[in-house]
């Protein structure tokens, strides 16, 4: 069975780590504690006086200063991980945590999911090809020397650094390093750990190396097991869930995302906001129980892009000059299908290619696999028709020999309607307002990864309301934008009332009209 040494790096609430040491000690692992210099003596005072009893539970032997992106968070961690190796021969894994993580998992769980599989759990992506810094520094982290804290001493960071590009003082990488990058949060076990603190006594090159980087625990360890672990053995993963709004900040979690957290396919969770209380405490009674069934949908990190997204609505990007001044062609007319429900659209625009000479083509905005003529390349992806969607337009009416045309649209496209709209060509917009049931709108939220199939039931009772706002939200903001020749169909009404619409938007007989509007597999799910 395994056993864990947590690594526990910390800075204030010396009541939580106190708390945070008992209950993980009280399933029978080990902590060893690494409590910053710069805090105050009194809170360290009291931590150690009140674990001086616990056998499981060690101190670092050297108490750093630690500051952000400086070497000596990693120093810290390493006198935590020597004072556990040396305190806990026991000890299997060692788990990094800091004093805002929280157990999602019980430790029965936890100790079988480790037995399952003898490997390390360390995110290692390669620092130069990967993209896992989204902005910022990225090479002048390593090729130049950093001495000072760019968040408490700015001034001298700058200008330490701007004198290095300055002077060309670049420094190499040690040639036989492949340079790794990752999350600081690991959990490894105790021959990778001992292997780690030998490079550390074999390579002063490397540590010397490291010392001055910037931002190091995010490269240290990821490169350092890399290089002693073969790759088979790794598992380029985290076991902490944590995520990171837009700017860069992690995100907290409160009281109302137990059941969110526990169906992550994750062991702990960071940051846990000090005010939540209740979830503090649920999460460490939970940490004791057993025979817990976890249904895990991991669905955390798409349901809160999803939820943080709502309000962004309204983000534009500026038309490109040649397409902002082109057109379609005064005697061109351009009809846009716009429904949510895809499959609806394609039915429909299927039974107008049949019955009508109008040119269709489907979701060439929305769907990659859109079956489209070969136009030179402007039609190959994605991001090319939507960037070039004026020229695709003009070439799409070329290649069909029409002024005619008519293809579908999702309704959050609603920045292509209205481009459209602004044409000199003559557009139409015709909306399938479609009912939504519960069961196509939790299949919809699984389509797009907001839930899985074990998603627990009150996380879907608390989504599906919002999916559903959402929907008509896009409806309702086709409709407030007004546009000239704007027509709707309707589930709810007869066939013939959505005949008559067709025929108008379509321009087309009351008869071909009925027979598209009267399919009577139309509007199933």
């Amino acid at each position: 069975m395994a056993k864990i040494a947590f690594i526990l790096l910390s800075h204030k609430d010396p009541e939580g780590i106190i708390r945070q040491a008992e209950r993980l000690t009280a399933t029978g692992d080990f902590v060893a504690i690494h409590f910053d210099a710069r805090a105050k003596p009194a809170d360290f005072d009291k931590i150690k006086s009140a674990l001086a009893n616990n056998g499981s539970v060690t101190f670092a032997r050297k108490r750093l200063k630690c500051g952000w992106g400086e070497w000596s968070l990693v120093a810290a961690t390493l006198e935590a991980v020597r004072a556990a190796v040396e305190a806990f021969p026991q000890a299997t894994h060692f788990y990094m945590l800091s004093g805002d993580c929280m157990p999602i998992k019980t430790a029965e769980f936890t100790h079988q999911f480790l037995d399952a599989d003898d490997a390390d759990y360390i995110e290692s992506f390669d620092y130069f090809t990967s993209d896992w810094i989204k902005t910022g520094m990225k090479e002048e982290r390593l090729i130049y020397r950093h001495w000072f804290n760019e968040r408490t001493q700015k001034w001298l960071y700058y200008t330490s650094f701007e004198w290095q590009r300055k002077l060309g003082l670049t420094r190499k990488i040690p040639e036989d390093i492949q340079m790794m990058i990752g999350s600081q949060w690991w959990c490894l076990r105790r021959r990778t750990v001992e292997w780690v603190l030998k490079f550390c006594q074999d390579r002063p090159d490397v540590m010397r190396f490291f010392r001055t980087t910037w931002i190091p625990d995010e490269t240290f360890f990821q490169t350092v097991v890399r290089h002693v672990v073969p790759e088979k053995e790794i598992r380029t993963r985290a076991l902490t869930f944590l995520m990171f709004t837009d700017y860069g900040m992690p995100v907290t979690f409160y009281n109302d995302q137990y059941d969110l957290l526990l169906s992550q396919d994750y062991l702990f969770a960071r940051k846990i906001s000090p005010d939540a209380l209740e979830l503090k405490t649920r999460l460490g009674e939970l940490w004791a129980e057993q025979r817990v069934f976890f249904p895990i949908s991991n669905e955390g990190r798409s349901l809160f892009e999803f939820l943080s997204g709502r309000g962004r609505v309204g983000r534009r990007f500026a038309a490109r000059f040649w397409e902002s001044e082109a057109s379609l062609g005064h005697e061109r007319e351009l009809m846009m299908v716009v429904c949510k429900k895809w499959h609806v659209a394609k039915r429909l625009v299927e039974r107008v290619r049949l019955l009508t000479d109008i040119p269709v083509i489907e979701y060439l905005f929305n769907e990659a696999e859109t079956v489209l003529p070969d136009l030179g390349g402007i039609q190959s992806t994605l991001d090319k028709r939507n960037r070039h969607r004026r020229a695709l337009m003009r070439m799409l009416f070329d290649y069909y020999k029409t002024d005619r045309l008519l293809i579908c649209l999702d309704p959050a496209a609603i920045e292509l309607m209205q481009d459209f709209s602004a044409d000199k060509a003559v557009t139409k917009i015709l909306e399938i307002d479609c009912e939504f049931e519960e069961d196509y709108l939790l299949g919809h939220a699984r389509r797009v990864g907001l839930a899985g199939e074990r998603t627990p039931q009150d996380v879907v009772d608390r989504l599906l309301p919002t999916i559903r706002y959402d929907l008509r939200f896009e409806s309702n903001r086709i409709r407030d934008a007004n546009f000239p020749l704007f027509y709707r169909m309707r589930q709810a009404v007869t066939p013939e009332e959505n005949a008559a619409v067709l025929a108008q938007f379509l321009d087309i007989g009351p008869e071909v009209a009925h027979d598209i509007a009267a399919t009577d597999y139309l509007f199933v799910d």
